[in-house]
């Protein structure tokens, strides 16, 4: 066996942030934010060459987060599951008013 091999095998080398208890977090955080503001809406951002399939849920107010998700579909289902309407970001945008809370809650160290 070679050296990559064994490195792989050793618990807790090479974990990545898209397994299975990752998600479920992922999923608690963006159920828990859906569930505790008004107005939210999912916008779902595709995979590019730097990063997974993202699910962005943004309040009424423009407070916003954002969590990797397993796909687009998923995105769109579990919005639409949790009563949340959902967009493909990369065609609709983003709302002005996301824009608005990061200028008004920017630090200015």
């Amino acid at each position: 066996m070679g050296w990559m091999q064994r490195l792989r095998r050793r618990p807790g080398r090479g974990a990545t942030t898209t397994g299975t208890s990752a998600r479920t977090v992922d999923e608690v955080h963006l159920r828990g934010f859906a569930t505790s503001r008004r107005g939210v809406e999912g916008f779902v951002e595709p995979r590019t060459a730097v990063s997974d399939v993202t699910l962005l849920l943004v309040a009424h107010d423009g407070e916003w987060t954002r969590r990797r998700v397993p796909s687009v579909e998923w995105a769109h289902r579990f919005a639409n599951g949790l009563g949340v309407p959902s967009y493909d970001a990369a065609v609709v945008g983003y709302p002005s008013r996301m824009r608005e809370y990061n200028r008004r809650n920017r630090s200015d160290a």
